[in-house]
């Protein structure tokens, strides 16, 4: 057994999720982003004397939305609370988040696996305000100052904490694929990466196979993309098993993962929940949710992707790929469902959604939101098909004018005469006309060479400009040649 093989890694993700309001979570500041620095801040989230918070409506509902979405239990009575700690980007000198008592509690997500489907386990969700942005380079003199910009401060987030059940890097990528998408499902978040609106701790530690007691982890802070996740995991795995084998100890700090040198460095040694002196936030009440607002909140939940991928595979027929692939996004989704509700042939319209139209948007760098062909379009371009007036080399033909001009495919089909041809008399005159001009394969067939056949059907769809019926013609060929 390899040295690795005698290990069993154990991981913990903590998922920050911006909340998609307009405004920050305890002032009327907007939530913006781009804009020049320290522009949208006031007394409150710049942490002023006297300043008091004000809880934003909105954000509660979008954290309730997150609860439901991840299967935790709303409670009914949650606390803020002050989370102490000093730091540049923190102007406060202190964050306002939740404890003991947070928005939500156990929930779980199921991942799919080879082997199976497995449960992860939700510990608790917490709603909090973000801090500021420390700017370490950039600037003439970043060798010998760091720039704060406190626009982000106050940004609402929520902290979504797994229990330690993830035994790979590839369950945690599913894992964190699982909660972005129902996240952006029910709205809670656009769970942009590249923006920050999605940010992953990773706690890992590493056990002999067959321990019951967890190793001594290391919280790699702040992994900005589903890639990195994977890689920083892997790495650190590696570098806590060489330790432990080297009679070494592993030691309870954070880490950042370094991307150019795919490693992770020590960053500071890993705080504990009573060096950041936790108290009741006084200047806010308790928050709480009676059942009249859940109920609201409840009934305004839309399907969620877990439940939308099974109904893909029951209402549609589709395979579990495809599901997967047309509930990547929210979007996505949409999009397919108004076209298979639209058309005769839903499996198709997969095909068309997932290769032809993905492969336009990806080379005009469009999304699907931004389609310049409505889903009605796609509909009625696989029932063109369907019933016979368009073969699919002509409806390929027909796809991009499509996509460049918005119009529908049969009034392309009608202006540009690409409709198939599948009049019996009509398909007679141009098989009659091969065959008197193709002699030799016509002889080579009599003679039994029946594979030339293709040729002849091929000089067929040429001389129709590729719209004669592939199908009535090889079969009026095949009578004709008799």
């Amino acid at each position: 057994m390899s040295q690795l093989a005698q290990y069993e890694l154990v991981i913990g993700l903590e998922v920050h999720v911006q909340l998609a309001t307009r405004t920050k979570i305890f002032c009327s500041c907007p939530v913006e982003t781009g804009n020049a620095p320290n522009t949208n801040v006031c007394p409150v989230c710049l942490g002023f004397p006297g300043a008091l918070p004000v809880l934003s409506r909105h954000a509660v509902e979008l954290a309730i939305r997150g609860g439901l979405a991840l299967n935790c239990e709303v409670q009914p009575e949650s606390i803020f609370s002050r989370k102490n700690y000093f730091y540049p980007d923190l102007p406060k000198g202190y964050q306002i988040s939740q404890f003991d008592k947070p928005v939500a509690l156990r929930g779980w997500l199921d991942i799919q696996l080879e082997s199976g489907v497995k449960r992860i386990n939700i510990t608790r969700i917490h709603m909090e305000d973000d801090a500021g942005k420390s700017q370490h380079d950039g600037f003439k003199d970043s060798e010998r100052y760091t720039y704060v910009d406190l626009n982000r401060s106050g940004t609402p987030l929520i902290e979504i904490v797994s229990e330690p059940d993830m035994r790979s890097s590839e369950e945690a990528f599913l894992y964190l694929t699982e909660v972005k998408q129902a996240l952006q499902f029910a709205g809670v978040s656009t769970c942009d990466m590249e923006k920050g609106h999605l940010r992953c701790d990773a706690n890992v530690s590493v056990r002999l196979r067959g321990a019951e007691k967890l190793g001594t982890r290391a919280e790699i802070k702040n992994v900005n993309s589903f890639r990195f996740l994977r890689q920083a995991i892997d790495f650190e795995f590696e570098r806590q098993v060489g330790i432990v084998e080297s009679g070494g100890r592993i030691i309870q700090e954070t880490r950042l993962y370094n991307a150019d040198s795919g490693e992770t460095v020590s960053m500071r040694s890993k705080e504990e929940a009573h060096d950041y002196r936790y108290f009741p936030e006084p200047d806010l009440v308790p928050l709480r949710i009676g059942a009249e607002w859940l109920a609201r909140v409840v009934s305004e939940m839309p399907e969620l992707p877990q439940a939308k991928r099974a109904r893909f595979l029951t209402e549609y027929g589709l395979r579990p790929y495809d599901a997967d692939v047309l509930t990547f996004t929210r979007e996505n989704a949409e999009y397919y469902e108004q076209a298979a509700a639209a058309s005769k042939d839903p499996k198709a319209v997969a095909n068309w959604v997932m290769g032809d139209l993905a492969a336009m948007l990806k080379s005009t760098g469009k999304e699907i939101a931004d389609s310049p062909i409505p889903p009605r379009h796609i509909a009625e371009l696989v029932d063109l098909i369907g019933t016979g007036e368009l073969s699919g080399k002509l409806a390929k033909e027909i796809f991009p004018k499509m996509f460049e001009t918005g119009d529908a495919p049969k009034a392309i089909m009608e202006r540009e005469g690409l409709k198939q041809i599948s009049d019996t008399g009509a398909l007679e005159k141009i098989i009659d006309d091969v065959i008197a001009n193709n002699p030799k394969q016509v002889e080579q067939y009599k003679g039994g060479k029946t594979t030339v056949i293709g040729f002849l059907v091929g000089a067929v769809m040429k001389a129709s400009r590729g719209q004669a019926n592939p199908a009535a013609v090889n079969q009026l060929m095949a009578e004709k040649l008799k």
